[in-house]
């Protein structure tokens, strides 16, 4: 199957190397609205075509499938021109700023017969796997932290007097939809949709959230998420139960996911694929279901994404903070 690409930052150099692990995959093209720009991603690549123009990029025969990776706000409005030339669409997380574009888009993905994915790597590991056999031995979960706290080189340029995309509202920017999705998919994988969900943002001049705290209310337990662009954590990461708990390292990557029996300093290693380019697992996982028309793997897939940005808008609404895109 072959595939295009827009975005040239580094999480496309990413998903490139990853869809070299997965059979059956050949980078066709690149997208850049500047012809400088394409060119060269395109011979970093060794890739020939380029495009400058998404709706002929869209139009062309030479792939079925395209990755997008392009600034948030710009999310829907580049997924739906593939989705209406019948192009399988991997839209990068998170997949788009409110649940009116994702319910539109997806109704697209239905009407042309193809594939829409949000490239939430996490929850195609096989760590996540991993975690979700050590449920089974830490007995009934109270509690829950997972932190993504991660300080932003760009944040030192917001401070300069810059803009950067990932800290306006313009491009649906902020801490929880940047770093907070990593461990809120986590959590809506694990255990499910929450009854609940609270959050307290450290809300900057700019109108998105540098920082924050998540608060998920289960039946049975409450769990908490941290997630910054304007601090640094360890971010290790801890899943409470009546007989221990799950660890783990950084939500994005689950490293060395292991259960801690209470009264007991001894850990048990869980079993762990570290791989250094993580995305390599989703890939092969959207062309496992885009090959085999896995529907019901793809629903859940669509389901998880629903409820995370369903949680996220009513967050981010709940504590006024509101995208460009949602001023209309």
């Amino acid at each position: 199957m072959n595939f295009g690409t827009v975005g040239t930052g580094w999480i496309t150099d990413s998903f490139i190397e990853a869809s070299k692990e997965s059979s059956g995959l050949t980078h066709a093209a690149v997208y850049s609205r500047k012809a400088d720009k394409a060119g060269a991603f395109a011979d970093k690549h060794a890739v020939e075509l380029i495009f400058t123009d998404l709706n002929e990029m869209a139009a062309s025969d030479v792939m079925e499938a395209v990755y997008i990776a392009s600034p948030n706000s710009l999310h829907f409005d580049h997924v739906v021109t593939f989705l209406n030339e019948k192009k399988h669409v991997i839209c990068e997380k998170p997949i788009f700023s409110n649940l009116r574009e994702w319910r539109e888009a997806h109704k697209a993905a239905a009407d042309n017969g193809v594939f829409l994915f949000e490239a939430m790597r996490n929850l195609h590991s096989p760590n996540f796997k991993s975690l979700q056999d050590g449920l089974r031995e830490i007995g009934n979960v109270r509690s829950m932290i997972i932190p993504y706290v991660q300080y932003s080189s760009r944040y030192d340029n917001y401070l300069a007097g810059e803009e950067p995309n990932i800290f306006t509202t313009k491009f649906s920017g902020g801490a929880l939809v940047d770093l907070g999705v990593y461990a809120l998919s986590l959590a809506v994988g694990l255990f499910g949709k929450p009854a609940g969900a609270s959050y307290f943002p450290v809300q900057l001049d700019s109108g998105v959230d540098g920082s924050g705290t998540l608060v998920l209310t289960y039946p049975e337990f409450t769990g908490t998420i941290l997630c910054s662009k304007i601090a640094q954590s360890f971010n290790r990461c801890e899943i409470h139960g009546e007989k221990g708990m799950l660890v783990f390292e950084n939500a994005g990557i689950m490293a060395r996911p292991r259960v801690v029996y209470n009264n007991s300093s001894e850990e048990k290693m869980l079993q762990s694929n570290d791989h250094p380019n993580n995305m390599v697992f989703e890939v092969r996982e959207f062309s496992r279901i885009i090959e085999s028309r896995d529907m019901g793997a793809y629903e859940q897939l669509k389901r998880i994404s629903f409820d995370v940005l369903a949680i996220t808008e009513k967050v981010r609404h709940d504590n006024a903070i509101i995208f460009d895109s949602e001023r209309d």
